[in-house]
């Protein structure tokens, strides 16, 4: 082991992984790192610049002139800044759901990524979720995770989160989004959805917030310990 300590959350959109990963980072004091709020940064400047989620010489060519980086607020909230601005709650709209699942799909787009996600696993203890964490961002992490759940509840449960934030969606859209990430994540040549040799696979199905996040942090705790 080195002289941090990662854990890697993989599964499919809507599973929880943000939500849980966060609260579990909180109580043991370690970094969160959302790295799909990453890729739906890449989306917002792909759409802001006029360009299609599936144009990837234009996508490419675009990438210097992105800049992110994170910051937390009062409340120890990740906010997301796209060149200098705000953009954290832009990134969460059903429109950049698409344009995140397609660019992360891109290979250019995982190069450019991949060493500012690296870099914060090798000078922080961090909790980092996506879809191939495990498997590419961080394959040596002392603990990985696979978290799922059944696409209905999934969609369900992001249905609330979005309404909570004042969006203007139904569940059927965001089920029909949900599936399209699915599909999209799991399909893709470069980097597909899949548990991570050696993960834990938890299905979360039936689970309250609460319980999935005492189970999490109670397996954390035991490797880290052990």
């Amino acid at each position: 082991m080195g002289k941090y300590f990662s854990v890697a959350i993989d599964g499919p959109s809507g599973a929880g992984k943000s939500t849980l990963a966060k609260l579990c980072a909180e109580s043991l004091g370690f970094l969160y790192v959302d790295t799909g709020a990453i890729y739906r940064t890449v989306g917002v400047a792909v759409r802001n610049a006029g360009i299609g989620s599936k144009d990837e010489e234009r996508v490419s060519a675009l990438l210097p002139s992105i800049e992110i980086s994170m910051r937390h607020d009062e409340n120890g909230l990740q906010r997301m800044i796209l060149n200098g601005k705000d953009v954290t709650d832009e990134i969460r709209l059903p429109e950049i759901s698409i344009y995140a699942s397609d660019v992360s799909a891109m290979p250019s787009v995982r190069t450019f990524l991949l060493e500012m996600q690296r870099h914060l696993a090798e000078t922080n203890n961090v909790i980092m979720d996506g879809r191939d964490i495990g498997t590419v961002v961080l394959p040596d992490a002392e603990l990985k995770i696979f978290l799922t759940a059944a696409p209905e509840e999934r969609a369900q449960r992001r249905y609330e989160e979005l309404k909570l934030r004042g969006v203007n969606t139904t569940f059927d859209e965001v089920l029909r989004d949900i599936q399209y990430r699915d599909m999209n994540d799991s399909s893709r040549s470069t980097a597909p959805l899949r548990p991570a040799e050696g993960a834990i696979i938890l299905d979360t199905t039936g689970n309250t917030l609460e319980q999935s996040f005492k189970l999490i942090r109670s397996i954390i705790e035991e490797k880290m310990f052990r």
